[in-house]
């Protein structure tokens, strides 16, 4: 499984009303239209940005940091985000986001910078840029890819007939 986009960089400790703001908590309820103000308080206009299926946010440690907020995975996916790698993740963050099928990738991101282009091989556990290898991680497990191939946990437990809705 490789997925390829465009990076978007950001710094650590990224908390989870960065990624999404708490004045729309109860305000808006759709997560494709809450997509819309994705990171408004630090990058403005970020959403404008982002190239659907083909965009990347690489990050410092802790991204996800912060209250247990579900709007701030699920915001990152219905944006159209693939990934997001970062040094490390906050673990309830990272828990929500395989959930609900939003790729995560623990790596080094210091060779990472905005606008790079960059494909991620999860079998292999490599970051290519320019064709080369940029950086390595442990490479994914079954579930975790299969996770993300369902879109979720509740689809793969469908799929797995482990679980009925």
């Amino acid at each position: 499984m490789v997925l390829k986009g465009k990076v978007f960089k950001f710094g650590d400790n990224i908390n989870t009303d960065w990624i999404i703001s708490g004045r729309y908590k109860f305000s808006i309820t759709d997560m494709k239209e809450l997509s819309h103000y994705l990171f408004e308080d630090i990058r403005p206009n970020f959403y404008q940005e982002i190239i659907a299926n083909k965009s990347i946010i690489a990050a410092g440690e802790n991204f996800g940091m912060g209250s247990s907020r579900e709007q701030a995975p699920w915001v990152i996916k219905e944006a159209g985000i693939i990934c997001v790698v970062a040094k490390s993740f906050a673990r309830i963050f990272y828990r929500n986001a395989f959930n609900i099928g939003l790729a995560l990738v623990e790596a080094d991101t210091s060779l990472i910078n905005e606008a790079d282009k960059i494909s991620i091989e999860l079998d292999k556990g490599e970051i290519k840029k320019g064709g080369k290898i940029n950086t390595v991680f442990n490479p994914w497990t079954n579930f975790q890819k299969e996770l993300i191939k369902s879109e979720g946990i509740f689809n793969y437990l469908k799929k797995h007939k482990e679980f009925s809705v």
